[in-house]
């Protein structure tokens, strides 16, 4: 039977709590433990699919296409096992799934209530479907103290009585802050935060830490004489280099062996950091550098494009380089790019995005990189607004552009409204609901033999995950085509574009799919990889 860790959070947001969960799960699959990790969010949205990138960060999507939170890319990027869809809830799905039960009769006329119905769904769902995991760790967001997120700490407190004993722990992350003009760290923040989640029934098992400095001893006996945990519980989580420290950095903290004890487990084998040091010793030290720029129309807040900045550190970890990274507004430019925008970088970017704000300052910055002979990568809009480029300044198609964007002379790209997955049809229509109704998930592409994608996958046939309404339109493939743009994978009934390339430029290669959602420090993505080494050899030219 599977072990649990809940990990809650308290005193401010932004404490890492995805972060430590992901960690965790690293450290102890070192250790010999199967992992899965679980995100539980107590906002009322069914999914963070419909959520602007600056009200939560960027939407990870699973193999099995559940739009989620983030944290789920932490998740996957640390421990490599592919999360599913079973593995991100929020109060919204908890409150529909009850309601719908409501309706259909199932509580045979009794009195709903968020005790025990709403706490009893919860329950489920951390539970269900963990297959062969030996501990489970599951996050639950917000903080300690929220009013949306009492029904998940309430669940979780049943848990561990309804468990058996050593099968269930309490991990609270929270804040020790420096305050200059004391000079001093203050534990106060965390007795307070600790104080409201014994009140709800949870006593921590270990307590992590936050500081941007060390945190001394005599602070931690305070934390564990108010907080009724033992010292050796409290765990400092300071500030790293590089977040790929952090599971060496738990383990030299003794974070793992505090909840090993918890669970009642005296014989664990002991951990092998070796991959992560050599991770860590490539990110610190090294051999050389790129500047990679990225185009977007979200480039205010970096969440917005999290797997797609950690996929390039993993290139750049490839490739022995550090990656600086240009965040341009795509707003900046609607025309021509000036030089001094661009100037100095070794490759340029276009990542994905919705909506016609900033497309033409994409397309403006794919002409740049094409003129210039910069590696460039389009991903999903991006590659999108390659084609639209290629088709108005090589092909001489005036009026090339995309529906999303309205009535067109040339639509390049379109709507997609029917598809194929796992041998069924699919079928969209414009006015649909804008939540769940995307290509989403993994769809498997067949490579052109002896394209430039080929040579970087090394196979026939790949799968990646997609997340997009609008594909390139089929219809204007022979005029792309002729224009020396070549359409170097397609979906196996030949009907959707996947990847494109220009032969005649040195590195140049756009891809309807996210191939960020499937990078790993310890296994960077291929693309990345090989763009990264682009730029490397383009800086060299320099």
């Amino acid at each position: 039977m599977a072990r649990y860790v809940f990990i809650t959070g308290g005193v401010v947001s932004s404490l890492g709590k995805g972060l430590a969960a992901a960690a965790l799960g690293a450290l102890l699959q070192t250790r010999g433990y199967k992992v899965r990790l679980r995100k539980l969010d107590p906002y009322l949205n069914v999914d963070p699919g419909t959520m602007s990138p600056y009200q939560h960060g960027e939407v990870y999507v699973t193999e099995d296409g559940a739009e989620t939170d983030l944290d789920l890319g932490h998740y996957e990027r640390f421990t490599g096992v592919p999360a599913r869809g079973s593995d991100s809830v929020s109060s919204g799905r908890i409150y529909w799934t009850v309601i719908t039960r409501e309706r259909r009769g199932d509580y045979l006329g009794a009195t709903v209530q968020v005790i025990p119905h709403v706490t009893n769904a919860i329950k489920e769902f951390i539970v269900n479907d963990a297959g062969d995991a030996d501990i489970v760790i599951c996050e639950i967001g917000g903080t300690v103290g929220d009013i949306e997120g009492l029904p998940f700490l309430e669940a979780i407190r049943q848990l561990g009585n309804e468990l058996p004993r050593g099968h269930c722990a309490y991990i609270h992350v929270t804040l020790v802050p420096y305050i200059p003009s004391a000079g001093e760290l203050k534990t106060k923040p965390t007795q307070h935060s600790v104080r409201e989640l014994r009140a709800i029934g949870i006593q921590p098992d270990a307590l992590l830490c936050r500081s941007d400095r060390p945190i001394p001893p005599e602070a931690r006996r305070k934390i564990a004489l108010q907080c009724s945990v033992r010292e050796d519980a409290v765990i400092p989580a300071i500030d790293c280099d590089t977040i790929y420290e952090v599971p060496i950095r738990y383990h030299e903290a003794g974070l793992d062996d505090v909840l090993l004890e918890a669970f009642g487990i005296g014989d664990a084998p002991a951990p092998q950091l070796g991959t992560w040091e050599e991770i860590v010793e490539r990110v610190k030290k090294p051999e050389g550098e790129v500047t990679v720029a990225i185009v977007g129309k979200y480039t205010g807040l970096i969440d917005a494009y999290k797997s797609l900045y950690e996929a390039l550190t993993h290139g750049g970890i490839a490739n022995r380089v550090r990656v600086n990274l240009e965040w341009i507004d795509a707003e900046a430019f609607a025309g021509e790019v000036p030089d001094d925008r661009l100037q100095g970088v070794n490759a340029v970017l276009v990542p994905g995005g919705f909506g016609e704000r900033g497309a033409e300052g994409k397309i403006a910055a794919v002409t740049y990189a094409r003129e210039k002979g910069l590696p460039f990568l389009g991903i999903c809009f991006g590659m999108q607004l390659a084609c639209i480029e290629v088709a108005r300044n090589l092909a001489g198609l005036d009026g090339a552009s995309s529906t999303e964007f309205g009535p067109c002379r040339h639509p390049v790209v379109g709507l997609l409204t029917e598809w194929e997955k796992e041998g069924e049809l699919q079928r969209r229509r414009a006015d649909d609901d804008l939540g769940g109704t995307m290509r989403l998930g993994a769809y498997p592409c067949l490579l052109a033999p002896g394209s430039l994608v080929h040579d970087i996958y090394g196979a026939r046939e790949i799968s990646e995950r997609h997340r997009h309404r609008y594909e390139v339109n089929i219809n204007y493939k022979p005029l792309l085509e002729e224009a020396g743009l070549r359409f170097s994978g397609m979906s196996p009934d030949g009907r959707l574009p996947e990847i494109i390339e220009l032969p005649s430029h040195p590195w140049f290669v756009g891809v309807q799919f996210h191939p960020e959602l499937k990078s790993r420090p310890f296994a960077p993505h291929p693309l990345f990889a090989a763009f990264i080494g682009a730029a490397l050899e383009q800086s060299r030219l320099v």
